[in-house]
């Protein structure tokens, strides 16, 4: 990720032309993010699409995916996209323009191009927004870090199950499928 020094707001970065980059807002400032490359997509789309059916088919809310923005704090504002996020069926209202607040649940795909810093970050910040769970999903190492709003976090391997029924009612799913 790319910094380009120039403060602006919400509004702004929404009105923006698209020039086929993908950016952020934090605290200002504008972050320019590379296109994800073909595993951090894979991987994002198969917890995304199984989400997805999940929450449609039990009425639980809205699933999003990667072109989102929420709208974390104002002045200055933060504007993040996560991966995928969901937002339960009793936050949920429709409207135009970046979601106001958090999303209940948040899912970050690691980047080869991401740090540590970059993604603690990002955990931080969805966290003190109101994010109940954020999901860190690494395909290097091909783990799964689940963080809870009350700072717990669990370190998830490919021979178990990411369970977040505490955000999404009944949703389980094998960490193996989310590499397949």
């Amino acid at each position: 990720m790319s910094s380009i020094r120039q403060v602006i707001t919400a509004q702004q970065l929404l009105a923006m032309p698209d020039d086929g980059w993908r950016y952020e807002l934090v605290e200002g400032e504008l972050r320019r993010m590379s296109p994800a490359g073909r595993d951090h997509g894979r991987i994002a789309m198969n917890l995304g699409a199984r989400l997805a059916v999940f929450v449609r088919d039990h009425s639980l809310g809205v699933v999003f995916a990667a072109e989102t923005g929420f709208l974390l704090r104002r002045d200055p504002d933060t504007v993040r996209a996560p991966d995928v996020a969901f937002v339960s069926a009793e936050r949920w209202s429709p409207g135009e323009g970046f979601f106001p607040g958090s999303p209940d649940l948040a899912v970050e795909v690691v980047s080869p191009s991401d740090s540590f810093v970059e993604v603690e970050e990002k955990v931080s910040e969805w966290l003190a927004a109101g994010t109940r769970a954020v999901v860190v999903v690494n395909p290097r190492r091909r783990a799964v870090s689940l963080h809870r709003e009350n700072g717990a976090v669990q370190r998830l391997g490919v021979s178990e199950t990411l369970d977040l029924s505490f955000v999404v009612p009944g949703f389980r799913v094998g960490v193996a499928e989310l590499f397949a």
